[in-house]
């Protein structure tokens, strides 16, 4: 699904090709009929948000907003297993999930970075596609009410992923919104170098061993070359079926 692609460069850390590729990104996002209109305003808000500054300024935004602890990182796993040894296994098996799928990532890559998550979902057909965001609704709608909370442009991104995974974005960003007040949130530059200092991630080392440390999301920023089904999907192809939803 091309629209997943493009919330994917949306999401990931800004280089000169995103600014460079602004005309052909919005066109994509104003053709796409699988999210509703005011989904797809949201998405070229945002990707004006982006474009319309200065590529430093970009960059720096990004990351003082994704770079600053765990509380917005775009490392799934962190998320869920936080420094358990489940996340070291649970790399290992998105990793081979890719690789079942012929879709290659560098070696440097984190394989739970929620960009190239998305491009590999953006590869796939559309029920899997619509089944792996489905499977990870729970976490979109806690970054999407965090972002949210921040008054962030980003939150489209969010909730444009949970309409494509046929849920209603304003229901599961609303029951977020609870575990979301109960956050602590300490940024200080303290916390911050306390939360990265462990050793960095390294996957399938040299001794066929994978590793379960953490590492900071700035590692991961690079630029793009290139299972219930859900139940409340709704394809907005069919404008008939549309309307009334939005």
């Amino acid at each position: 699904m091309e629209i997943i692609k493009v919330i994917s460069l949306l999401l990931d850390y800004p280089e000169r090709q995103l600014m460079d590729a602004r005309v052909e990104l919005d066109d994509a996002i104003g053709q796409c009929l699988f999210i509703s209109p005011q989904q797809r305003q949201a998405l070229r808000d945002l990707l004006q948000h982006i474009a319309g500054q200065e590529l430093l300024d970009a960059q720096s935004l990004y990351l003082s907003l994704f770079n600053r602890g765990r509380h917005l990182s775009l490392l799934m796993f962190e998320h869920v297993h936080g420094e358990s040894r489940d996340r070291g296994q649970a790399m290992v098996d998105l990793l081979a999930e890719y690789e079942q799928a012929g879709f290659a990532i560098a070696a440097k890559e984190l394989p739970d970075y929620i960009p190239l998550y998305l491009e590999y979902l953006a590869s796939r057909d559309q029920l899997t596609a619509r089944t792996g965001l489905a499977d990870i609704q729970h976490l979109l709608a806690l970054l999407g009410a965090r972002l949210e909370e921040s008054e962030s442009p980003y939150a489209a991104c969010f909730h444009a992923l949970l309409q494509l995974a046929g849920v209603d974005p304003a229901e599961q960003i609303g029951q977020a919104r609870e575990k979301v007040a109960e956050d602590p949130v300490d940024d200080s530059l303290e916390a911050l170098d306390a939360e990265w200092e462990e050793e960095a991630v390294t996957f399938m080392q040299g001794d066929g061993q994978a590793s379960c440390g953490l590492s900071s999301p700035a590692g991961n920023f690079r630029a793009r070359e290139e299972v219930a089904v859900p139940v409340h999907w709704v394809d907005f192809t069919d404008a008939s079926n549309a309307a009334g939803k939005f």
